[in-house]
């Protein structure tokens, strides 16, 4: 049986490396023209016979033999390198193990300090992380720790991420490879959070604490060194995101009137956590407003988007809520559940509002969830209220975040840590 796959010129180099990745170095693959979208319907027909003549061509000649499946060594290795710390970053810039930044070289003292704070062997395997699917190995996920700067105690959060990121159902497949500025964000509940000193306040999706900080970046270290996803080559992101290089905040239990997170989704309030999440960005909400039907009403009308992955495919977006927004809800006797199927029922969008090829796009779609759509069809955010996420977090202050999702191919996945 011969394997062969079509993309676009642009995403030729992707298919390749992935290929090579995945133990098919020698896969055929058949290339057409980007962007095609763009081209008269002649043209497009006379691009499909070429690429169909090619499809022939590479089915019917022999290019290779196909698959190989080397044993693959789990153990990283040793790299002697000049005591500079110019030097050491000059290499890992030579070889793309940073994500831009400088890294804390990872010598084999501070690995074996970070292994310390965890009772698995070092050698075991957590996960494959796609789309390159290197091993994330305990050892593995403890050298992009030390690079990011993580406290040796900081290891089991990130073991606990390694293993939520590879669920099926989170899909990191799709989303280190597309053209979407998605990435993975990180939210810590539990103990953990006092524990490590974690920051649930003030700034706490931006600067200055070292554990959101140091936990965000090393979790996309992993994504780029073991999982492969380098800029240009299988990270395809058309602009990426700021979230790309740190996305990590704990849940404000403290001064959430509601069960923190990890409860709604099965584990006691005593567990410790991660959940992580395919986040596509952030978007302010500042409303000064202390009346609840106030605040869902224009949070609600921050969400409908025309050109949104979310109304499109139907998403898993989510909405961070200040404690003091979350406190004025629960002080006009909403529960979570409530507010979650208020805002899922006053975001719905006319579909008429999208573009008319999304609009075919989302016929598509969501036909099986929604049936026929038309213009006047009126589109929910996601299919089902229980795909709108709702946290409480930050500090003081009349704000809250809409942290659109990927799309419908994704959903978050909670993990506990072990400590």
């Amino acid at each position: 049986m011969t394997a062969l796959t079509v993309c676009s010129t642009a995403f030729e180099n992707l298919g390749r490396i992935q290929a090579k990745a995945l133990g098919f170095p020698d896969l055929r693959i058949a290339v057409v023209p980007h962007p095609f979208g763009l081209n008269p319907r002649a043209q497009v027909r006379e691009l499909a016979e070429r690429c169909v003549l090619d499809i022939v061509r590479q089915v019917t000649h022999s290019v290779g033999s196909g698959a190989t499946h080397e044993a693959v060594d789990e153990r990283a290795g040793l790299i002697e390198v000049m005591d500079d710390i110019d030097a050491v970053n000059a290499l890992f810039r030579e070889r793309r193990w940073t994500d831009g930044l400088p890294i804390v070289p990872p010598t084999a003292e501070r690995v074996e300090r970070m292994l310390g704070f965890t009772s698995m062997d070092r050698n075991e395997l957590i996960s494959r992380i796609a789309p390159g699917f290197g091993g994330a190995t305990v050892e593995r996920v403890a050298i992009n720790a030390v690079m990011a700067g993580c406290l040796p105690e900081y290891l089991p959060v990130l073991l606990a991420a390694a293993d939520a990121i590879a669920a099926p159902e989170f899909n990191l497949q799709g989303m280190q490879v597309t053209t979407n500025p998605a990435t993975v964000w990180l939210i810590v509940n539990g103990p953990a959070i006092k524990r490590l000193a974690l920051n649930a306040g003030i700034n706490c999706l931006g600067q200055g604490n070292w554990g959101n900080a140091t936990l965000g970046r090393a979790l996309h270290l992993m994504l780029h060194n073991i999982g492969g996803a380098h800029p240009g080559g299988m990270d395809r992101a058309t602009h990426g995101q700021p979230g790309k290089y740190i996305f990590c905040c704990p849940e404000n239990e403290d001064h959430s009137p509601w069960d923190p997170l990890h409860v709604d989704r099965g584990m006691r309030r005593d567990q410790s956590a991660v959940t992580v999440v395919a986040a596509e960005g952030t978007l302010n909400m500042n409303t000064h407003s202390k009346n609840a039907d106030e605040v869902l009403r224009v949070i609600a009308e921050s969400l409908p988007r025309p050109p949104s992955n979310d109304y499109t495919l139907g998403g898993s977006p989510w909405v961070i809520l200040s404690p003091e927004h979350a406190n004025v809800l629960h002080a006009a006797g909403l529960s979570k559940d409530d507010v979650r199927s208020r805002l899922w029922e006053e975001s719905k969008m006319r579909a008429g509002r999208m573009s008319a090829i999304d609009l075919q796009r989302t016929q598509i779609a969501r036909r099986a969830e929604l049936g026929g759509i038309d213009a006047n069809t009126m589109l929910p955010i996601c299919p089902r209220k229980q795909d709108l996420g709702i946290l409480v977090s930050g500090g003081p202050g009349t704000h809250s975040v809409y942290v659109p999702s990927y799309g419908d191919t994704t959903e978050a996945i909670t993990r506990e840590i072990r400590f």
